[in-house]
């Protein structure tokens, strides 16, 4: 596991031609399968901005790998709108507010989300239903 707090700013280098690409500056979700669809870079050029998360060799403390350079998917109009999680309200199906993101845990080798830590509780990954400008959306726990 690993939170979005600790990925971001780490650098992004390839395996094959140890190159550095730049630096996580977001993670992009896709509600619908609840986990990381691709990272957001800083300092990269313009064609690998985003990597999509079949391009990730691994994800550490220290560094994340991409197979290499031609592993980057330059179509990035396939990826999801990127909707910044953190700091955002937190909104059920019904309506409640549940808080604000703090921060959110994934799966290294997945990119699953696993539990959204809000300002209220935690809440697991799995009941994600949609992110927006607005508001992360989660579905009402059974009663």
């Amino acid at each position: 596991m690993m939170l979005f707090t600790q990925a971001q700013g780490l650098p992004v280098i390839t395996a094959e031609e140890a190159e550095p690409l730049g630096r996580v500056e977001g993670l992009t979700i896709d509600a619908h399968t609840r986990s990381v669809a691709c990272l957001r870079l800083s300092g990269a050029p313009k064609h690998a901005a985003a990597i999509g998360w079949n391009a990730i060799e691994g994800v550490g403390p220290d560094a994340v790998i991409v197979r290499s350079r031609t592993a980057v998917d330059a179509e990035q109009s396939t990826f999801p709108a990127h909707h910044e999680a953190l700091g955002q309200r937190v909104l059920t199906e019904s309506g409640t507010v549940h808080g604000t993101v703090k921060d959110i845990a994934f799966d290294r080798s997945t990119g699953q989300i696993r539990t959204l830590y809000t300002a209220l509780g935690d809440i697991s990954g799995d009941r994600v239903l949609g992110l927006g400008s607005y508001a992360v959306v989660v579905r009402t726990e059974p009663v």
